[in-house]
Order: C-alpha cells, then structure tokens, then sequence
C-alpha cells in the first residue's frame, strides 16, 4: 500500500450554532459576520465569539463558526474540559445525543444547554473522487503517520465523505501540542480499517 499524504488543519475550540439560539445570545437583528473562509467550503469563522461555563469554571472568547446549523454543537479539547470539570464525549461532529451540557453566555443573553459538548473525532474531510483516487472504498478509520521531534501515529482517524469536503485532515489542539503540529503540516495515512 502507498502512503497518502494528507495535509492536516487544527482545530481550536469552537461553537457551531443554530440560528435561533444564536438570536437568543446576540438578539433578534444580529447577523452572523464572516471574519475569515475556513479551509472547507462554504464553512467560516465568524466576527462572534460566546463563553462557555460551567459550574467549575469558564471559557472567554470562544469562536462561532458559520454557516448556522440545525443543531448548536461546542466542540472543545480534553485540556478544555479538565478545566470545565466535564468529561463530554468524544464524538464524530452532530452526534451530540446525551453528550455533555453547557451554558452559553453572549452579549444579549445565555443558553443552557442539556447536550450539545463533544471532543470531536480526528477526522479526515474527502470527497467520492477521493475515495475512489485513493483506493479507500470500504474504509471508515485510517492511522496517520507524523513526523518530527515528536511525531508519532494519529490512531482512528474517521473518513467523512461529501462531495463538497477539501482533501483535509482535523485534529485538535491537544494533538496538535503533543506532536508538535501546526497548522498546513503534512502527514502520511498509513492504514486502512473497515
């Protein structure tokens, strides 16, 4: 088998929000701005940013990403949630049922949410042409080789297909720190598993 090299994003802390609890954090007229194009299309960091608390501690400054979705998601690091008291569960992203509640607090009001935290899988974005380039039909977790003074193998890394996905992989800041990856390094997928 050939390795694939993969360019890799990280992912800091961030919320994903549905359009009526982001009206509820910064009122009925606000609009979500677009500050910078994220790496996948259509997808943006916006000019929003919320903190999350809980009943141990908080989080200023927490980025909103656009577009909104049909579900409001906080996707943090395990780091994020040992200084949250929380122990959210490590999910692929929209799968938030019985994950971890949070409050939300923006500049017009708060939500408490029942569900909704989650560390989200590393994770690769392709598309069917991908799959098919790349011999992966039939795959749903690789492992991905880095190198460096602290490289190592990134272990069940899901495949996410769409046809409107970038060739990338996302990991979060928690892998990023231990092999010492920024952001555009390249790694090499490995192993294939059904």
């Amino acid at each position: 088998m050939n390795d694939i090299d993969i360019k890799i994003g990280v992912s800091n802390r961030h919320v994903h929000l549905k359009e009526s609890d982001f009206k509820i954090l910064f009122g009925e007229n606000a609009c979500l701005e677009k500050s910078s194009d994220l790496t996948q299309p259509g997808e943006f960091a916006s000019t929003s940013k919320v903190l999350i608390k809980t009943l141990k501690d908080e989080i200023p400054n927490v980025r909103v990403l656009g577009p909104f979705r049909n579900y409001t998601q906080i996707e943090i690091s395990k780091t994020d949630a040992f200084k949250l008291g929380i122990n959210p569960p490590i999910r692929e992203s929209g799968d938030i049922l019985n994950s971890e509640g949070i409050k939300l607090i923006g500049p017009n009001g708060s939500v408490d949410l029942n569900e909704g935290c989650i560390i989200a899988t590393r994770h690769i974005h392709l598309t069917n042409s991908d799959i098919k380039k790349y011999n992966l039909e039939g795959i749903k977790y690789v492992d991905v080789l880095v190198d460096g003074l602290k490289g190592g193998i990134l272990k069940n890394v899901s495949l996410k297909v769409s046809d409107n996905y970038s060739f990338e992989m996302h990991i979060d800041t928690d892998d990023a720190n231990a092999h010492l990856i920024k952001q555009g390094d390249i790694g090499k997928i490995i192993r294939r598993d059904v």
